[in-house]
């Protein structure tokens, strides 16, 4: 609490003595935020409940308690691992298994992949805009959101990929952390494929306990709504990433308020009787939504977030598309990636790619693995300016 948030409520109630026509002048603290301290405090928080709760026995071995708390493949990012998962795989002793290490490599390609090639590109343009808001307008915004959007799902998702693969390479098994969150049709299935550690971890230890969906319906919207005005705290310590968390909340409880009502149109107009035309309305809807959100996550301030958000709707031009920090190759490259990535995760909801490659002969499986190291070499954002992982932050 002290390292995340002590500035944010020593700025927050001086700006509160505003409202009474008086300034306050304080002195903010110059701390060093540890790497990753949500994700541990989280990891051994769920440890500590999970035993007052009596449905885990502490362990008496310090060294895999430690291990559990500081495992190296996912300590400064995720996933949010639980003590019941995790913890007995340390008593367990791991031979080589190469199905094992194969499929952690896999893993991990493709997470480096997503990461320097996707996401380390689309940073270029992202940051070039959002750190420069003055100096941009219109369609530029746009264009760099809708990169933003990408480029945090390429990031994040591709650090869970590696941590996931390395551990599965050395004989651990980590749980799944994203589930193609973009093909989502609402904004409550997009939190069951997003980040999907910390929000089954919000579930079990935040909403349940605060009565869940037992205590009424009202109660229940009142529930769903904090905790993602909390999610959102607990990603920033800023009002902007507040916001983030209140928008998600409100449609999500929107969405539980009017599901019955919804379901009655929806016969009534037959809407989903044409399952491929309603599923991509509602996708495009869910997208643009979760899009639009991710500029208060994005933004520096509220003050850019107001400027951004009202150059959006504006009838003002932007830039030429390559004047945003991307040559015409990147540009064209950014998209064309972008495009790859959907139609393969979209191909992996029906067709496991993985097991599809891993039943093809050893030339054409050596061969893709080659030719994507070579990718990532050739193509992959790389030097002083290339971005840490985003979560490194939180």
């Amino acid at each position: 609490m002290y390292f995340k948030y002590a500035n944010f409520f020593i700025e927050s109630f001086a700006e509160s003595f505003t409202f009474f026509g008086s300034n306050l002048e304080v002195s903010t603290l110059n701390i060093i935020l540890p790497v990753g301290i949500s994700f541990y405090t989280f990891q051994t928080l769920s440890y500590t409940i999970d035993i007052y709760r009596r449905s885990l026995k502490p362990t008496n071995d310090i060294i895999s308690f430690f291990a559990f708390v500081a495992f190296f493949p996912q300590l400064v990012a995720g996933p949010i691992e639980r003590a019941s998962h995790l913890l007995p795989q340390f008593y367990v002793t791991n031979k080589f298994d190469y199905k094992q290490v194969r499929s952690g490599f896999q893993l991990m390609l493709w997470g480096f992949f997503k990461k320097v090639v996707i996401a380390d590109r689309l940073a270029i343009l992202v940051n070039e805009v959002y750190n420069n808001p003055e100096a941009y307008s219109g369609s530029d915004f746009i264009i760099a959101t809708l990169f933003f959007t990408f480029q945090i799902y390429c990031d994040f998702s591709g650090y869970s990929d590696i941590a996931i693969g390395l551990a599965r390479s050395m004989g651990f098994d980590l749980m799944k952390n994203f589930d193609s969150p973009y093909f989502s049709k609402s904004i409550t299935e997009f939190w069951r494929r997003w980040h999907i550690s910390l929000s089954t971890w919000f579930r079990d230890y935040v909403y349940i306990p605060l009565g869940g969906s037992k205590k009424g319906k009202y109660r229940t919207y009142y529930n769903l709504f904090l905790v993602f005005v909390v999610s959102g705290l607990w990603h920033g310590a800023a009002m902007t990433f507040v916001i983030w968390g209140a928008i998600h909340g409100t449609i999500i409880v929107l969405e539980k308020a009017t599901q019955k009502f919804r379901e009655k149109l929806f016969v009534m107009t037959r809407f989903k009787k044409d399952e491929v035309f309603s599923g991509l309305v509602s996708g495009l809807i869910t997208f643009s939504i979760v899009a639009f959100a991710w500029v208060f996550f994005r933004a520096n301030s509220f003050d850019e977030v107001q400027h951004i958000i009202s150059s959006m709707f504006s009838s003002q031009k932007g830039h030429d598309l390559y004047e945003l920090g991307l040559s015409e190759f990147n540009f064209k490259l950014s998209i064309i990636l972008i495009v790859v990535l959907l139609v393969l995760e979209y191909i992996n909801n029906y067709v496991n790619l993985k097991v599809y490659l891993n039943n093809r002969n050893v030339i054409l499986r050596w061969g893709f693995y080659f030719i994507l190291l070579f990718t990532i070499m050739l193509y992959g954002v790389y030097g002083g300016d290339s971005p840490e992982f985003l979560y490194f932050q939180f």
